[in-house]
């Protein structure tokens, strides 16, 4: 638990995206762990931060709302179903790279190459 929260703790720089409301802001407090006190953080769209690996993935991984579709089931009745996620902001890193945010277990990785 100490590991992974000294992890998150590590600072990252990036550009925050808000796709709702562009050039606006937002602002939200986090706190993940018991012992952590509640930190504030306000940002606008398009500007550079420095800012908690943890906070990058709360904001790539909380900032979406589904948009519902209609299917037909087996016994042709209409259901719901999530169509697609509409994402409302996001943290574009410009330094790093997790490997555990990779979902590489059914897509290959395709390297491209200028020749």
């Amino acid at each position: 638990m100490k590991y992974m929260r000294d992890k998150e703790r590590e600072k990252v720089k990036g550009v925050f995206r808000n796709f709702e409301v562009p050039g606006g802001e937002l602002a939200f407090v986090y706190k993940k762990y018991p012992q952590d006190q509640p930190e504030r953080f306000k940002l606008r769209d398009g500007q550079i931060y420095e800012i908690p690996l943890g906070v990058a993935k709360h904001l790539n991984t909380s900032g979406w709302y589904p948009q519902h579709a209609h299917a037909v089931n087996a016994d042709g009745k209409s259901i719901a179903k999530i169509g697609k996620k509409v994402r409302r902001y996001a943290f574009q890193s410009m330094e790093f790279v997790d490997p555990d945010d990779f979902e590489t277990a059914d897509k290959a990785i395709i390297t491209v190459e200028n020749v």
